[in-house]
């Protein structure tokens, strides 16, 4: 038997299966000694802080043939450009719940065959708005399967999914309000994809419309029955397909706001007009609210007089 068929150190081996498990050694580099005869590779559990250019090509002068590739738990922060060059065959990639800070433009560069990737718990804030130039069409035109969940997206981190031969695409428990019409409709054209969207903090407001519509008329959301809005507060919990097509209407949102401010320039002219009539007849009001100041001084100044004679006791002398 070939020495570079043996079992690397530190890991176990089933060549039935073509399997090679390296688990929790906390090894800060990829073993360089894998076997020819592997075809799954699992290293979970240790201390790879970086995939460099090239990371499986170099294995002792031995060609890899693995389809099956899992780095997850391995505290990854950085994939460098060609970080997967010399796996050609590679089918099934899973990144999960790692620390990546950094992709590389070209970090999937050489994975024309790949199926399905998994990023999920993975990307911090700078690493998610490097994706989307990681995720190329022309490269991954192969992909099957993409799941992004926990990763705090906003957006779906694809410009053009007719790029891609996507069946399915994960994306719960991220920061989702909307997708967006683009995305729809690019969903319209993508029959075949078939959508997970729970736990996103969805805004119920009239920019929903698209989006409510294709979760009416499509069947490609799997979980649509556990979309939830989170806001505004007075829909907040309530599934979206239960929401009323009112609730998501933008023409009848505008009209209510156009109505309420064509009441409020309305009241303006009213108390405009209002204001001129007074200015207007300002000598006339003037006039007459001196008229009535005249008037009600005579009058106070009669009371006056009755009452300074009925106090009198000589005058009420004189009258007996």
């Amino acid at each position: 038997e070939c020495f570079f068929d043996e079992c690397p150190l530190s890991c176990i081996c089933a060549r039935d299966s073509g399997t090679v498990t390296c688990r929790d050694n906390e090894d800060t580099e990829l073993p360089g000694d894998i076997p020819a005869w592997a075809t799954t590779l699992i290293l979970r559990g240790n201390n790879i802080s970086t995939l460099p250019g090239g990371a499986f090509s170099s294995n002792n002068g031995t060609k890899l043939k693995l389809t099956t590739l899992s780095l997850s738990h391995n505290g990854i922060m950085v994939i460098e450009a060609d970080a997967f060059t010399g796996l050609p065959r590679l089918r099934l990639l899973d990144l999960s719940h790692n620390r990546l800070v950094y992709i590389s433009d070209r970090a999937f560069h050489s994975l024309q065959e790949l199926r399905s990737l998994y990023l999920n718990d993975s990307l911090l804030a700078l690493a998610v708005a490097q994706l989307s130039n990681a995720l190329h069409g022309d490269i991954l035109c192969n992909l099957h399967r993409l799941e992004l969940s926990g990763n705090r997206l906003k957006t779906i981190p694809i410009s053009r999914l007719d790029a891609f031969n996507l069946h399915t695409l994960v994306l719960t428990n991220n920061s989702i309000e909307n997708i967006g019409k683009e995305n729809v409709s690019s969903l319209y054209r993508q029959k075949q994809v078939r959508v997970y969207l729970s736990l996103n903090p969805f805004r119920c407001n009239c920019e929903l419309e698209s989006f409510y519509f294709w979760l009416k008329n499509s069947s490609q959301c799997v979980d649509a029955a556990r979309l939830l809005c989170a806001e505004p507060d007075a829909k907040k919990g309530i599934p979206i397909e239960r929401l009323r097509s009112e609730d998501v209407d933008c023409l009848n949102e505008n009209l209510e706001a156009v109505s309420y401010v064509f009441l409020g320039i309305v009241l303006a002219l009213i108390g405009i007009v209002f204001l001129m009539v007074l200015y207007l007849n300002r000598r006339g009001i003037k006039r007459w609210l001196n008229n009535i100041r005249d008037a009600c001084r005579d009058q106070m100044e009669v009371y006056h007089y009755r009452y300074e004679q009925d106090s009198d006791p000589r005058l009420a002398n004189v009258a007996v």
